[in-house]
């Protein structure tokens, strides 16, 4: 993992960004957070079982079905199953280490 702090790359309210290998922060103190990183350490993990470039599609593609879902871009955003199972996990530094493969699978299930 590369952690690179930029504020250009970083979409409007967020605050990091993770494209393998990279991890992009907008905020130099996000590098010593262990839950922020322990997040953006669960989506490579993601991005690594579904070879990066799938991860994009998929994920682009479910944001647009939870936007139809939800009508709303933060709830749309919070609700991809990627994004779900970082959010439940980052807490847990210890996830990764017993992370089943493909867990985000899990959060498919859709929510109102």
């Amino acid at each position: 993992m590369f952690l690179i702090v930029t504020k250009y790359l970083i979409p409007k309210g967020y605050r990091g960004l993770t494209a393998f290998p990279f991890v992009f922060v907008k905020y130099r103190s996000d590098k010593e957070n262990a839950i922020f990183l322990n997040h953006e350490k669960i989506h490579l993990r993601q991005q690594l079982e579904l070879l990066i470039l799938p991860f994009f599609i998929w994920y682009f593609l479910e944001y647009l079905v939870r936007l139809v879902q939800y009508r709303n871009r933060h709830l749309a955003y919070r609700n991809i199953s990627f994004e779900r199972e970082a959010y439940d996990n980052e807490l847990n530094l210890a996830y990764l280490k017993s992370r089943s493969i493909l867990r985000f699978t899990k959060y498919l299930s859709l929510h109102k």
